[in-house]
């Protein structure tokens, strides 16, 4: 007898693992510098902290049970007052939503928005996970490209002009990943009038945005439009494994969201929440936790985009971050960063391709780097290592 194998959900055809996770499998090797993950140091975690808000939470023993699918009440009256002091309104309890990280907060909104076929608007090169999310919702995705004051504005309106109808466009605002570079606060208040004129919804992704080196960030899109879903996280200030995301949204969104996070995982954890509300209300000592990150990743962004000046000159031109994790980088020559990265794992040093961000193509020369997990002599070293495996033509 012949068997039948059952299928597979057919929007999972279009589907591909992503680059940099697939990556991040090869540059386990104790002997290659990896510039590759957008991971936080894990030495600037702080694990004493924690263990001691973990210690006070366990004297309650209502953070081993089931909490409210919406998040830990407490948790959300904090992210309120800390989010109504970045927004610069009174952000309601109501507003905001606790999710597994951010990610989740995406994922969900894009079955909440998105119909299969819905435009999508998003920035080029591309946040990966977006990509993802966007793709598993079987939306049609459309990038725009970025200069150095963000998302070029003037392309969207074009796309405007010609028809067509965003259901939503998705922005990291600021210090982009992979771009690196910040939403100017002009374009920030001209694209929330496009989205009030036009009728989508603005994603502003910014998990990004307390990690500033010289000066704060500008206020988030958010503070222009109520047509604006803010996603923030603590991954990138605390730690990723407490998996604490927020979802700053109107209430019928914020609603609908509850309905579908119910049947994925009925609710975060309790005690995650309770650790990470203790941390975030501590403000005296989160403000100095935070200044010293800034200070350690100001420092180690001016060390790798200062190697790659030095070392490459004119043959590689590079973004100059004012905040976040990324510097973006392109060759002027005609390098191929996909083709060059089996050199570069051998010459001891990874990082990813711009071709992983793309919508559709993108500049063969690019390559994203993160300065965040290496101090200023290996990230000299990381560059030395890329300049042999990339040696000048000719």
């Amino acid at each position: 007898m012949s068997l039948t194998t059952p299928a597979l959900a057919g929007k999972l055809a279009g589907l591909q693992s992503s680059a940099i996770r697939d990556l991040l499998e090869l540059t386990t090797r104790g002997d290659i510098i990896s510039l590759a993950g957008g991971l936080p140091d894990a030495a600037l975690m702080p694990r004493e902290r924690i263990a001691h808000a973990a210690e006070i939470a366990l004297r309650d023993p209502a953070v081993l049970q089931y909490t409210e699918s919406s998040g830990w009440p407490a948790l959300r009256e904090v992210i309120a007052t800390r989010e109504s002091a970045r927004i610069g309104r009174a952000v309601p309890v109501a507003e905001v939503f606790i999710t597994h990280g951010s990610q989740q907060a995406l994922s969900l909104l894009a079955e909440v928005l998105l119909d299969p076929g819905a435009l999508v608007i998003v920035e080029d090169p591309a946040y990966v996970g977006a990509l993802q999310v966007f793709r598993a919702a079987g939306a049609r995705i459309v990038a725009v490209p970025l200069d150095g004051d963000g998302m070029r504005l003037d392309v969207l309106e074009g796309l405007l002009a010609a028809g067509e109808r965003p259901a939503v466009v998705h922005t990291v605002s600021t210090f982009h990943n992979p771009g690196g570079v910040t939403l100017a606060p002009e374009r920030r208040r001209r694209l929330a009038e496009l989205a009030e004129t036009h009728g989508f919804w603005i994603i502003e992704d910014d998990p990004y945005g307390e990690l500033w080196f010289d000066q704060p960030a500008p206020a988030p899109v958010a503070s222009c439009s109520a047509q604006v879903i803010r996603l923030s996280s603590v991954s990138k200030i605390l730690s990723p494994t407490l998996r604490v995301g927020w979802m700053i949204a109107p209430d019928r969104v914020s609603r609908a969201v509850e309905l579908l996070k119910q049947g994925a995982d009925l609710c975060g954890s309790a005690l995650t929440q309770q650790i990470t509300t203790d941390l975030l209300a501590d403000t005296d000592w989160l403000t100095a936790h935070v200044d010293s990150i800034r200070s350690t990743y100001g420092s180690r962004a001016r060390a790798l985009v200062g190697a790659v000046r030095a070392t490459f000159g004119d043959r590689i031109r590079c973004s100059d971050p004012a905040g976040g994790m990324f510097v973006w980088a392109e060759f002027s020559d005609d390098t191929n960063t996909t083709a060059l990265l089996p050199n570069a794992l051998e010459a001891g040093v990874a990082y990813v391709p711009g071709a992983a961000f793309a919508v559709t193509d993108t500049a063969p020369g690019t390559l994203r780097l993160c300065f965040t997990t290496s101090d200023e002599a290996t990230l000299a070293e990381a560059v030395n290592r890329l300049a042999k495996a990339a040696p000048a033509p000719g």
